[in-house]
């Protein structure tokens, strides 16, 4: 029961065929993270620093973003903030993914609207994905 119910989630994936923007500056990361939301159904689109990550994100309009919080050229929380400005991405669901346990960065990011905060080597692949499907279901309903 339990695989009928994920393969009726992932055929609902894919025929919406939801977008996904990755914006992480370690390649090995970004790569796996890519791989895993493509192999789920997911398309995806990626960035290495902020001010491509913003520039990919007001032209596509994901549906959902993975932002890291230590980027360069803009870090993730100003790239947030000027995100929070546009008119559609005000209810863009956003998941922090970062190495940075910090409490006050944190609660910047949460102010700001943010659906999770993971810490990068803390967390499986499949429970990032996990969460991105569930914030995405639940969107939807």
């Amino acid at each position: 029961m339990a695989a009928a119910a994920q393969y009726t989630i992932l055929t609902h994936m894919q025929k919406e065929n939801k977008t996904v923007l990755i914006i992480e500056d370690e390649q090995s990361l970004l790569g796996a993270l890519k791989e895993k939301f493509t192999s789920e159904g997911f398309s995806v689109l990626t960035a290495e620093n902020g001010e491509q990550g913003l520039a990919e994100a007001i032209k596509h309009e994901p549906d959902i973003i993975l932002l890291d919080i230590i980027l360069p050229k803009m870090d993730g929380l100003s790239m947030l903030n000027k995100l929070r400005h546009d008119g559609w991405a005000k209810d863009t669901p956003v998941f922090i993914l970062t190495n940075v346990d910090d409490r006050e960065k944190m609660a910047t990011a949460v102010d700001n609207m943010v659906q999770g905060y993971f810490i990068k080597s803390d967390q499986k692949l499949e429970d990032i994905v996990a969460a991105v499907r569930q914030k995405l279901n639940s969107k939807n309903q």
